[in-house]
């Protein structure tokens, strides 16, 4: 089959073994897959990865020395079953998974282990206990975005809202945006969005952010005490440590960028209490000073990736109408596009988020 593989360093097309369904598994035809954050910090930072799941104490299944498929955010279609399955779902049925892979030599994830080919490729194998069938006529390119919505819906559960809060977002990339949709979904209002790029300010409205800021003329949160601070509240006055007097909405941060830097300016400029949720991915070095969340008793939640349960929720979310993520594609390729769609995602004036169709 042809496919778009990470070899040495590089992103090449070639023709590469087609995968063969093990006990329990099913063969399906990659219809559309989206490119994630994390495969461009994969191509990029691929032994760094490597080093750091080895330094944590996982297992590395990434073998650098031979061929890689990526892909983790999927729509696919089943053509045939493997060994010991149940056949519950047709043949050509749409369905989504969550990209992990069971196999007698342990659990891999699908994109990021050479046994366990991704969606950049024309077929996968999954496991079919794992397979949800697109409900609703959703369409493809949609039903696509059930993983990177799921990331969103997993950072506000895991937010614990109750409600009241005033959340912020720092970053409108995917992952930004997709917090966005999970947090008008749960009706959490009014949400303070911020980035540089006037193109994702535009799709953050989109998505259902009520106040849109450049962070470059205005601070986000310098807009989140505007909108948390109620009626007769007094910044000056001392006694607010203690809950006299009017107090602010609880603060919500969710940091969606991962570079160096912005954790530690959310310390400075969060206020007592504020809740900060960390999504996005910094593989450098980052330093904060512990002081600024210490002296506001801040809470540092980070998080990663999602629940079966979920991701489920997330399909029908999407299949339901509930969240709209068609906003968010802005192009599609075929497997000799996916190494230029890598360069072309780093212009956020013009790409957010793009599918390869392998098939094309």
């Amino acid at each position: 089959m042809r496919a778009a593989v990470y070899r040495k360093g590089d992103l090449v097309v070639d023709q590469v073994p087609e995968p063969k369904p093990a006990d329990g598994q099913v063969l399906v035809k990659t219809l559309a897959c989206g490119i994630c954050g994390s495969d461009l910090h994969a191509f990029h930072h691929a032994p760094k990865m490597v080093e750091a799941i080895e330094r944590q104490g996982g297992k590395n299944l990434m073998d650098l020395s031979g061929d890689i498929v990526f892909g983790h955010e999927f729509c696919a279609e089943i053509l045939d079953y493997g060994p010991n399955t149940g056949r519950k779902l047709a043949v050509g049925t749409r369905v989504c998974s969550v990209p992990i892979s069971f196999t007698a030599a342990g659990m891999q994830t699908v994109g990021y282990a050479n046994a366990a080919p991704g969606g950049y490729g024309e077929q996968m194998v999954l496991n079919e206990a794992l397979l949800l069938p697109v409900p609703n006529g959703l369409p493809t390119d949609q039903a696509a975005l059930t993983e990177p919505m799921a990331v969103g819906w997993h950072a506000v559960q895991k937010a614990n809202l109750k409600g009241d809060e005033v959340p912020v977002v720092i970053g409108c990339g995917p992952v930004g945006l997709a917090v966005i949709a999970a947090l008008k979904l749960k009706d959490v209002r009014p949400i303070i969005a911020a980035d540089f790029s006037p193109a994702r300010r535009k799709l953050a409205e989109i998505m259902g952010a009520d106040i849109v800021v450049d962070p470059a003329t205005t601070s986000p949160y310098k807009s989140f005490l505007d909108a948390a601070a109620p009626e007769g509240y007094d910044a000056g006055n001392p006694l607010n440590i203690l809950g006299v007097g009017p107090q602010l909405k609880q603060g919500v941060f969710f940091e969606c960028v991962g570079v160096p830097g912005v954790i530690q300016k959310m310390f400075e400029g969060a206020q007592r209490g504020t809740r900060i949720v960390v999504v996005g991915v910094c593989m450098e070095v980052d330093r904060i000073e512990p002081f600024f969340a210490i002296n506001k008793e801040l809470n540092l939640q980070f998080v990663l990736g999602y629940t079966p349960d979920e991701f489920a929720q997330t399909l029908h979310y999407l299949a339901e109408g509930k969240i709209d993520g068609s906003p968010m594609v802005t192009a599609k390729v075929g497997v000799d596009g996916v190494k230029q769609a890598f360069t072309d995602l780093g212009n956020p004036e013009k790409h957010v988020k793009i599918l390869v169709e392998p098939w094309r």
